[in-house]
């Protein structure tokens, strides 16, 4: 074999590689765990970590004995995932300031954010991320710019689209992020972050140039699921590992270094500003079910339903072998009486003529008795624990105990207290989704040079559109709007939104439900298409709103359908908050001036 020292990016990919592997031994045990998880809710039931740490099939004491499982778990996730799933939090951004451009810069961005919300089908990924957090603990978002994707705005020599960008809003499992140490609860804690998946040689290819042979998922190893699970081994794929590193002194836009095959295939400067103040940080964002104090991952509810998944399923097999016991019953013979090989085969069937040896006692069965009450009150006692544990004690499922309770108010206090055991959960949802914004507005911020139009669901979920460019976000303070951040069925909704319209906190200064308010009622209560009234006034403020902008550097006529009362509260407001310079203050001034004189020339005409 030829000697030859290695270059500097050979040795730069093989210390990436080995510090690859030296988190993956670090983090085997929690992997093991993940996957052990995995199996309880898919009905694997008669596994175990060995003394070396690998997942084990547990062999039958005995060959008769039943193996059958009774999965709680799978009902209890689904229950879990079906009540995180009412949380669909709708993204708004609060302005920096009060002033009339930082408002426009606002609802810009909160217009971003409802484009990219459906445009990434985020109320998907949010479920997808709960189903990964629920079971193994833990769940990443990672939100990156892909410049391949977006409207066509081009075409390169080759005849190749050249594209105008966009987000993207990845779900990732923890089985692909590997971090510094485990030790450290805070992702921003952590001096690196290593993301390791394998992918297709094509598409490494595509994003890298750089060609690979490839090899098998088996070889690569990366992962314990989500590849080669599907009966046949699956082959050209290769391991990819991004190794982000924070900013340091040394490294003041930090550094992200990406090898697969042993090539270097990026090695430079964490790509995004996606930080406060402009600084580089990871594009990874984390959401936990149940936190554990001093360690990074998460914990799973499934962790603490095991024990009592194996017990139940202990009890209920025992049970039922007591059950075959008294119903096939057990016959005792006397050594050398009958053909005990037929009596083995056969059993002793109705109406079987059973012949044994003269002078010998005749085969008698054992009476077995009845099932011991114990077996039905461990099993009862395992059921509550479940309910306990998990946190999901469902109502039509222990009605019998709230009979008595016929006061809405009493109901709603134990849904409450039902729910009561989600509540970080729900909180880790909501932090994470709102960092995933704050991510999308920087991002656009950074890329998005030329201005771009995007289309989102505005008032009463009709189309409307916006005209933007990445400067246009001054921004980026992301909030949930108040009636998305509500944990509360449709029917405790409804039942909200009629209390406030009793107690007339929906009404305007003349005592009416306006236009505006009915239709975000009917949005609220789930009829948004019966919403067709259109509230002239909200019209002609963002109208006056738009004039404002505009007159910053130019004049601005006065329509004849013009609202002036309304224009001229707007106009004023835009002077008392913005600090305009004198041209544009006499340039709106005189705007204001042409409004009174056409309310004087309407008040002459109504006076004829």
């Amino acid at each position: 074999m030829e000697n030859r020292s290695k270059t500097a990016e050979e040795k730069l990919a093989e210390e990436v590689e080995n510090d690859f592997l030296k988190r993956q031994e670090e983090r085997r045990l929690l992997e093991r765990g993940w996957q052990l998880n995995m199996n309880f809710v898919q009905g694997k039931q008669y596994c175990a970590l060995d003394s070396a740490g690998e997942i084990k099939e547990q062999e039958k004491n005995y060959y008769w004995q039943d193996r059958r499982v009774f999965n709680h778990i799978a009902p209890i996730m689904d229950t879990r995932l079906s009540k995180l799933s009412r949380i669909r939090p709708a993204l708004v951004v609060r302005a920096a300031s009060g002033e009339e451009s930082d408002r426009h810069s606002a609802s810009i961005a909160s217009a971003i954010l409802s484009a990219v919300q459906e445009s990434c089908d985020m109320e998907g990924k949010l479920s997808q991320a709960a189903m990964w957090s629920e079971i193994c603990g833990t769940v990443f978002y990672k939100v990156t710019w892909n410049g391949k994707s977006g409207k066509v705005i081009g075409k390169y020599e080759n005849g190749s689209s050249i594209r105008e960008g966009d987000v993207n809003v990845e779900v990732v499992s923890p089985f692909e992020i590997y971090p510094f140490t485990l030790s450290e609860e805070r992702l921003s804690g952590q001096p690196s972050i290593i993301h390791a998946k394998a992918l297709p040689v094509e598409d490494i290819y595509g994003s890298y140039g750089v060609k690979l042979a490839g090899r098998s998922i088996a070889e690569i190893n990366s992962s314990p699921v989500g590849y080669g699970n599907s009966g046949r081994e699956k082959y050209g794929y290769e391991l990819v590992i991004e190794r982000h590193e924070l900013p340091t002194c040394a490294l003041p836009n930090g550094r992200l270094t990406t090898v697969a095959g042993g090539k270097v295939l990026y090695d430079g400067e964490l790509p995004y500003a996606n930080g406060d103040g402009g600084e580089r940080e990871y594009p990874f964002v984390k959401q936990i079910s149940v936190p554990v104090a001093g360690c990074f991952f998460g914990a799973s509810v499934v962790d603490r339903l095991i024990p009592l998944q194996r017990a139940f399923n202990a009890v209920k097999n025992r049970k039922h072998e007591f059950l075959n016991r008294i119903a096939m019953g057990t016959v005792a013979v006397e050594d050398g009486s009958v053909d005990t090989d037929e009596l083995i085969e056969d059993g002793l069937a109705p109406g079987k003529i059973l012949v044994y040896r003269q002078g010998s006692a005749p085969p008698e069965m054992l009476t077995m008795g009845s099932v011991p009450d114990e077996f039905f009150k461990e099993e009862e006692e395992l059921l509550n624990e479940f309910s306990k544990i998990a946190g999901t004690g469902d109502l039509s499922e222990n009605a019998d105990g709230f009979a008595g309770i016929t006061s809405a108010t009493g109901l709603q206090l134990i849904i409450d207290q039902d729910d009561m055991r989600l509540n970080n959960t729900y909180e880790s949802i909501k932090r994470a989704f709102k960092a995933v914004g704050r991510h999308i507005l920087r991002l656009y911020r950074q890329f998005a040079t030329d201005t771009r139009l995007i289309k989102y669901a505005g008032e009463n979920d009709a189309l409307s559109l916006v005209y933007f460019k990445g400067s246009d976000i001054s921004s980026d303070d992301v909030t949930i709007e108040a009636d998305s951040d509500l944990n509360m069925s449709p029917a405790q909704k409804r039942t909200v939104i009629y209390e406030i319209l009793d107690k007339g906190l929906f009404e305007d200064e003349n005592g009416k439900l306006g236009v505006s308010a009915k239709n975000k009622i009917l949005e609220l209560l789930g009829y948004g298409s019966l919403s067709g009234g259109r509230d002239l006034s909200e019209l002609q403020r963002a109208r006056a709103g738009e004039e404002n902008l505009k007159m910053i550097k130019t004049d601005c006529e006065v329509k004849t359908y013009d609202d002036h009362n309304a224009h001229i509260f707007e106009h004023t407001a835009f002077l008392l908050t913005e600090e305009l310079s004198e041209e544009a203050e006499a340039r709106i001034c005189g705007h204001m001036a042409v409004h009174r004189r056409k309310i004087k020339e309407e008040k002459t005409i109504e006076q004829r």
